[in-house]
């Protein structure tokens, strides 16, 4: 195993202490460690940094990723554990039934087949962890009940609102320009797999998971697309600005300043795409519940699958009408 340098070491560092970094952040570290700006002719190198990296970090199960937040568009770069055991559960500070919370927060927001990608605080508040609780725990037999564990009972008001707020310090959930509670960063950078992983509409362009994006108007069709895919899609003088699988008309709106002709846009452009990752698939239709070492570890493994109910098209019919 070949050994990282200072300056790798340096990059690692500065994600590790300072949490997902800005692109441009993470650019500028990488520029004041190597002295090269991390595009153009020098972006082979960048990548090789990256690839060497991973390469070493793979030894001890993690890895150093990027995501692009869906409420602003930016990309990050963060490091994330890719181990869901026993002893990387060791490593958070959150109690279960917070944990608990969170994941019921994280389902709430996925699930919902508007594609918000966020649900009010009084929602929040609202949901109750008895969902969370797996089959036959604290059950006499197989065939009995689950019963909610006290701590799940006892969880308070007070409790939620107090991990509302460590979450979204943390990173872990973020609060929206329009008030409301979304996913953070961190949920962004190591749910990537539980993603994949469940019944979570991917977007029509990048095919990353459709949890803060437009839908199509047409309500048999199933295609979503994110906000900042719609304007790089439709920022084309000549592109159509239609649904590209059923060819209804796409309600969004193109700034002259925006729009680009193909002929005129850079070729091999790599600021719009998100950098060299795991490679993304079509969501398979099986529900898995997210690992509870995730809050401490950055795991992004997620456990044996989970029934849960199709919200997809008649959740989102009946949500239009509310």
């Amino acid at each position: 195993m070949s050994s990282l340098s200072n300056r790798h070491h340096t990059l690692i560092q500065a994600l590790l202490s300072r949490g997902p970094l800005k692109e441009q952040e993470f650019y500028s570290i990488f520029s004041g460690v190597t002295g090269k700006t991390p595009t153009g002719t020098h972006r082979q190198l960048f990548n090789e940094f990256l690839l060497k990296i991973n390469k070493e970090l793979s030894f001890v199960q993690f890895e150093l990723r990027a995501c692009r937040n869906q409420y602003d568009g930016n990309i990050y770069y963060g490091v994330v554990n890719n181990v869901a055991d026993e002893q990387s559960k060791l490593g958070t500070k959150y109690t279960i039934p917070q944990i608990a919370y969170y994941k019921a927060i994280i389902e709430a927001i996925t699930q919902d087949a508007t594609a918000k990608g966020s649900i009010s605080n009084i929602d929040a508040l609202n949901i109750r962890l008895e969902n969370q609780v797996p089959i036959g725990a604290g059950s006499q037999s197989q065939d009995a009940p689950a019963q909610l564990p006290p701590a799940f009972k006892n969880f308070s008001m007070s409790q939620k609102e107090k991990t509302l707020e460590e979450l979204v310090q943390d990173r872990w959930l973020c609060s929206t320009s329009d008030g409301n509670i979304g996913l953070g960063l961190r949920s962004f950078l190591d749910l990537r797999g539980w993603f994949q992983n469940n019944d979570i509409p991917a977007c029509e362009v990048c095919n990353e998971a459709g949890i803060k994006a437009e839908l199509c108007e047409n309500e048999g069709c199933t295609v979503r697309m994110h906000g900042y895919c719609v304007k790089r899609k439709f920022s084309r003088v000549k592109a159509e600005r239609v649904c590209p699988v059923c060819g209804t008309p796409w309600v969004h709106s193109v700034s002259k300043v925006e729009a680009l002709d193909e002929d005129d846009e850079p070729n091999g452009s790599s600021q719009d795409q998100l950098p060299p990752g795991p490679a993304t698939r079509k969501r398979v239709r099986t529900c898995r519940n997210i690992d509870s070492s995730a809050l401490g570890s950055s795991s992004s493994q997620a456990p044996d699958p989970a029934p849960a109910p199709d919200t997809r098209r008649m959740t989102r019919s009946s949500a239009r009408l509310r």
